[in-house]
């Protein structure tokens, strides 16, 4: 079946470092999916603002794309929002609540992504303050969370990356099905609303522009990845992902995310 739409994780996946993407490269393949009516999405634990910004130079070329942000809590094309799911006040506190309990936490710090803005405490300093600043748009630090005026899309929570697989399974079984928790890289574990995931953001997409499931093709490297990676048949795992990704999913990018290869693979699979 032809494919109508591509979709693809961003860190790990798409870039190759530092926020790089093979511009030219990219461009070519965007002007043989305009001539094929195929859309491509940018698909990350990113806000849809980063995201459009980090593709601003090909965006102000005229090239369309669409965006699945906040591991799916907000959808958007470049003209509109779409759709957004936000925890509630009582979500929130339930979360910010566990943190507070939890022994391991002490260090931790915690990041909310509202539509407006994202919220840290006043407190965060160092290197994972840095990170905020780097791939959140407009970071505020604030001295109450819980005080934030916004609709609040996601929390997270940033622990060395070889404990977010614990983590997030920690939270799961706290939170059972009222709250989504996944793993989204740098050791990010996030927590969405009830059934957000990147599928879930993706039909969405799938439905305004009438997308069958058998049309879609994903990339991905990391938890927050699977549902997507799942759910189509052309489901593609970076072959840089961790040994769980790559057991977990039958379909491997020709390539690492370093040397191109969700570009390399989408070349070869349309004949480019």
């Amino acid at each position: 079946m032809t494919i109508k739409l591509i979709a693809s994780d961003m860190d790990g996946t798409f870039l190759t470092e530092n926020d790089i993407y093979s511009q030219g490269r990219f461009e070519r393949i965007l002007d043989n999916l305009r001539t094929r009516e195929i859309r491509f999405v940018a698909a990350s634990g990113r806000q849809v603002k980063n995201l459009q910004e980090l593709f601003l130079p090909t965006i102000d070329k005229g090239y369309e794309m669409d965006f699945v942000g906040s591991n799916g809590a907000m959808v958007a094309t470049l003209q509109e929002q779409l759709y957004s799911v936000h925890l509630s006040f009582d979500q929130l506190q339930k979360v910010i609540d566990w943190n507070a309990r939890n022994p391991e936490s002490a260090e931790n710090i915690i990041i909310m992504t509202g539509e407006e803005a994202t919220y840290v405490s006043n407190h965060a300093t160092g290197p994972v303050a840095e990170m905020v600043f780097q791939f959140y748009p407009n970071v505020k630090q604030v001295e109450k969370l819980m005080l934030v005026d916004d609709r609040i899309l996601e929390v997270t929570f940033v622990w060395p990356n070889n404990e977010v697989q614990q983590h997030v399974a920690a939270l799961r079984e706290v939170f059972g099905a009222e709250l989504h928790a996944t793993g989204s890289g740098f050791g990010s574990v996030d927590v969405l609303g009830k059934g957000v995931d990147k599928a879930t953001g993706l039909q969405v997409l799938q439905d305004y522009y009438d997308v069958l499931d058998d049309e879609v093709m994903t990339f991905g490297d990391n938890s927050n990845d699977l549902e997507m990676l799942k759910k189509y048949k052309n489901g593609f795992v970076m072959p840089n992902a961790e040994d769980f990704m790559l057991a977990a999913i039958p379909n491997k990018a020709l390539n690492t995310n370093v040397n191109d290869g969700v570009l390399e693979t989408i070349e070869m699979y349309l004949g480019i």
